[in-house]
C-alpha cells in the first residue's frame, strides 16, 4: 500500500484512458487545438530565412564607410531602417546574421534597426552621404508596412470569435453540460443514454444486492423474461412492458437497476430523467424518440430511466399557468413510444423514483408500467444483510455482534447503513485502533443521528443546568409512560445544532395507536415542561419539540381521525394530484375545529408530562445532577434511579410469544403422548 502511495506522488501527469481493449488511449479533438497553438506560437518566435539581423548605430555606421550598402529603406509606420547589402559584400558579415534554418537571400533585408524618429534620420542620412560622396550609389527609399495579420485580424477577429463562441455553445448544449463524447450543434436531439452491452459490462449482482427480497424476486423475473422468453410466452403471457421501482431515497432503487445491467445478458440503456429536460423546444421529445430507436435496434433490452419524476410529473399540475411546458411534450412523447411496442418486442422499461404520488397517471397504468415494486426502508432482518455486504471490506473486532448493528439502527436506509460503517472505519483509524470496534460503529451512528460532536462549545452554567434539567425531563417522561420509546442514552455534549440530546430505540411497528402517538408527544414535550417547573420560566431550546409535537397533533386530527369532535374524516391526498390546489378541502369553521383540537391534545401532553415530573421530582433532580456530573447517561442509569421501564418493547413481546407457543406445543405433545 504504502508503495502505491509513493508512485501517485510521483505521479505528475494523469494516465490518458485506454478503450476498451486497453491498448491505445482514446483520440480527443482538444489535441488538435494544441498542436494548432504550438504552431503558431513556433511561427511567432523561431525565426526563418530571411529575417533580417539586428543591428545598432555604430554598425550601420561602419558599413556605411565601407560602401557595402546598397539600399536604406526607412519604413515610418514602425521608425524602422532597413539594410540592403551589396551581393558582394553579404559573406563579410556572415557572422553577424541572425541564425536562420537557410542562408539569407541576396535580394535582403539583411539587417535592420529601430530610430526614434524617421525625420530627423532621413536628414542626417542625407548629409552623411553628401559626406561620402554615396548619393548616387545607395538607393534610398521609404514608406509604410503593411500587417496583413493585424489588419486581418481587426476585420474578420471579431466575426470569428462569435462563431467559435456560438459553436462551443451548442456543443456543450448538446452534451446537456458535460465535456466529453460525441455532440454537435446537429446532435442536440439524440438520446445521451449510457449504454452497457458485453463490451461495457456492469460488475453488480443480485449478491449484492442485501434484503428486498420480494424487490429482487420481482426484478431477477424481469432479467429471466429476457433470457428465456420461450418458458412465458409458450403458456400464452406476455413479457412485462415496464417496472417502476418505487421507494425512500437510499433504499437501494438505483442498486437495483445496476444489478439488472450485470446479470441481464442484453444491452442495458441507462439514463436520467433530467437528461431529457433541455432549454430548447422539442428536444426532450426527440431524445425520447431517439433512446427508443436505438434501444428497437437492439432488442431485446432493457432502459432505465433514474428519477423519471423528472419529466414524469402530473400534466396540468405545472405551476406556470397553462404555459407550452417542455416537460409535458417530452411526457407525451415517453407515453407513446411506450405503448407503440409490438407485443414481444422484447424491450423492458425500467424506472425508479420516490415521488410516484405526483406521476401523470397515463404512466402508471398497466401497459407502460405493469408492476410497480415498492422498495422500502429495511427491516430488521434486512439490515441485518445489508450490514453483512457492507462490513465485508472492513477489518471487524472480533467481539462485534452484526444483530446488535442492525437493532441499533432502526428507520436507517441502505445507504445510510453504508455510511455508518464508512464512518466507524473512519472513526477507529482516527483513534489508531487496529480494528474496527463497537464502539466505533455506536459514535458513527451518534454522528450521523445528532452531528459532529463539539465538546469545545462554549456554554455558561445556568445554559448547562437548563440543558441537563431540559434532556433530563425527556428522558424521565419517556421512562415512566409505558408505549414511549425505550431509552438508550442522554448527553448534554452539544452535537450539530442541539445543545443536547436522546438517542432512543423505536419499536418497528407498521401501526401505531392513538395511546402511542399520544405518550410520545407528551415524552416529547418533558423537556419544556421541566424547565417550567424547575425554573419558573422556558427558553427556546425547545423549539424542535414543539415543531414535531404540532405536527403530530395536526396528523393526528386532520389525517388519521383521531378526533372526536372533528370525526373519522382524513384531508391528507395521498395521490399528489392537489400540489397545487389554492383551497383548502375543508371550511374556514372547520379549520378553527382543527386547530382548537389540535391545541388541545398538545395542552393534554403537556400538563400530563408537568403532573409526571412533579410526582417524581426527587428521581428527575437526581437524574440532572448526574447528567451535569457525567454529561451522558445510558438506560441502566434510569433503571437505578426509577426503576424498571413500565410496559414491553415490541421485541420483548415477540420473544413472550414465541415462549407461550413453545409451551403450548410441549403441553399438546404431552397430552398426545
Amino acid at each position: 500500500m504504502a508503495d502505491k502511495n509513493q508512485d501517485n506522488k510521483n505521479m505528475k501527469f494523469p494516465r490518458p484512458k485506454l478503450d476498451p481493449g486497453g491498448k491505445k488511449p482514446k483520440f480527443n479533438p482538444y489535441w488538435i487545438y494544441g498542436v494548432l497553438l504550438v504552431v503558431i506560437l513556433a511561427l511567432q518566435f523561431i525565426p526563418f530565412s530571411g529575417d533580417p539581423g539586428k543591428i545598432n548605430n555604430i554598425q550601420f555606421e561602419e558599413m556605411l564607410n565601407a560602401n557595402d550598402i546598397r539600399k536604406i529603406k526607412t519604413i515610418t509606420n514602425t521608425k524602422t531602417v532597413e539594410i540592403y547589402l551589396r551581393e558582394s559584400s553579404i559573406d563579410k558579415y556572415s557572422d553577424q546574421f541572425k541564425r536562420s534554418f537557410s542562408k539569407p537571400t541576396a535580394v535582403g533585408p539583411h539587417f535592420s534597426f529601430k530610430v526614434p524618429s524617421v525625420d530627423n534620420f532621413d536628414e542626417k542620412l542625407n548629409k552623411r552621404l553628401q559626406e561620402l560622396n554615396l548619393s548616387n550609389k545607395v538607393e534610398i527609399d521609404s514608406g509604410d508596412e503593411e500587417n496583413l495579420w493585424g489588419n486581418f485580424l481587426v476585420g474578420w477577429g471579431p466575426l470569428i470569435l462569435i462563431i467559435v463562441i456560438w459553436v462551443w455553445f451548442f456543443r456543450r448544449m448538446s452534451r446537456g453540460g458535460g465535456g466529453g463524447g460525441a455532440g454537435g450543434i446537429f446532435n442536440v436531439g439524440k438520446s445521451q443514454a449510457k449504454v452497457f452491452d458485453k463490451d461495457s459490462k456492469v460488475s453488480t449482482t443480485f449478491k449484492e444486492v442485501a434484503g428486498l427480497s420480494e424487490a429482487k424476486q420481482e426484478i431477477e423475473e424481469i432479467v429471466e423474461f429476457l433470457k428465456n422468453p420461450a418458458k412465458y410466452t409458450k403458456l400464452g403471457g406476455k413479457i412485462p412492458k415496464g417496472a417502476l421501482l418505487v421507494g425512500p431515497p437510499g433504499t437501494g432503487k438505483t442498486l437495483l437497476a445496476k444489478a439488472v445491467a450485470g446479470e441481464a445478458d442484453v444491452p442495458f440503456f441507462s439514463m436520467s430523467g433530467s437528461d431529457f429536460v433541455e432549454m430548447f423546444v422539442g428536444v426532450g421529445a426527440s431524445r425520447v424518440r431517439d433512446l427508443f430507436k436505438q434501444a428497437k435496434e437492439k432488442s431485446p433490452c432493457i432502459v432505465f430511466i433514474d428519477e423519471i419524476d423528472a419529466i414524469g410529473r402530473a400534466r396540468g399540475k405545472n405551476p406556470n399557468m397553462g404555459a407550452n411546458d417542455e416537460r409535458e411534450n417530452t411526457l407525451n412523447q415517453l407515453l407513446t413510444e411506450m405503448d407503440g411496442f409490438d407485443t414481444n418486442s422484447g424491450v423492458i422499461i425500467l424506472a425508479a423514483t420516490n415521488r410516484a404520488d405526483i406521476l401523470d397517471r397515463a404512466l402508471m397504468r398497466a401497459g407502460r408500467f405493469d408492476r410497480q415494486i415498492h422498495v422500502e426502508l429495511p427491516d430488521l432482518n434486512e439490515r441485518q444483510a445489508i450490514f453483512g455486504v457492507h462490513l465485508r471490506p472492513l477489518k471487524l473486532d472480533k467481539e462485534l455482534d452484526v444483530d446488535f448493528l442492525s437493532k441499533q439502527t432502526p428507520g436507517f436506509s441502505g445507504a445510510d447503513i453504508a455510511n455508518v460503517c464508512n464512518e466507524a472505519a473512519l472513526i477507529a483509524a482516527r483513534n489508531n485502533h487496529d480494528a474496527v470496534t463497537k464502539q466505533d460503529f455506536l459514535d458513527a451512528i451518534d454522528r450521523i443521528i445528532g452531528g459532529l460532536e463539539k465538546k469545545n462549545k462554549i456554554i455558561s452554567p445556568i445554559e448547562k443546568k437548563t440543558i441537563a434539567y431540559h434532556e433530563a425531563g425527556h428522558a424521565a417522561v419517556g421512562w415512566l409512560l409505558e408505549h414511549a420509546h425505550p431509552l438508550v442514552k442522554v448527553t448534554i455534549v452539544p452535537r450539530g445544532k442541539a445543545l443536547g440530546a436522546a438517542w432512543y430505540l423505536p419499536d418497528e411497528r407498521s401501526i401505531s395507536t392513538k395511546e402511542q402517538m399520544l405518550d410520545e408527544m407528551c415524552a416529547t414535550l418533558g423537556g419544556r415542561a421541566a424547565e417550567e417547573l424547575i425554573f419558573d420560566k422556558i427558553s427556546s431550546g425547545a423549539q424542535n419539540d414543539l415543531e414535531r409535537v404540532t405536527k403530530q397533533a395536526y396528523a393526528m386530527v386532520s389525517i388519521y381521525g383521531m378526533s372526536n369532535k372533528v370525526g373519522n374524516v382524513s384531508y391528507y391526498d395521498s395521490t399528489g394530484q392537489a400540489d397545487y390546489g389554492f383551497s383548502k378541502p375543508y371550511s374556514e369553521k372547520t379549520a378553527e375545529l382543527i386547530d382548537e383540537e389540535a391545541v388541545q391534545l398538545i395542552e393534554n401532553a403537556y400538563q400530563r408530562a408537568k403532573d409526571l415530573l412533579s410526582e417524581y421530582a426527587k428521581q428527575h433532580k437526581e437524574l440532572a445532577d448526574l447528567l451535569l456530573e457525567r454529561e451522558v447517561i445510558f438506560s441502566e442509569d434510569l433503571e437505578k434511579i426509577f426503576g424498571p421501564k413500565k410496559g414491553q418493547t415490541r421485541e420483548e413481546q415477540i420473544l413472550a410469544a414465541k415462549e407461550e407457543k413453545k409451551a403450548l406445543e410441549e403441553n399438546n405433545n404431552e397430552v398426545a403422548e
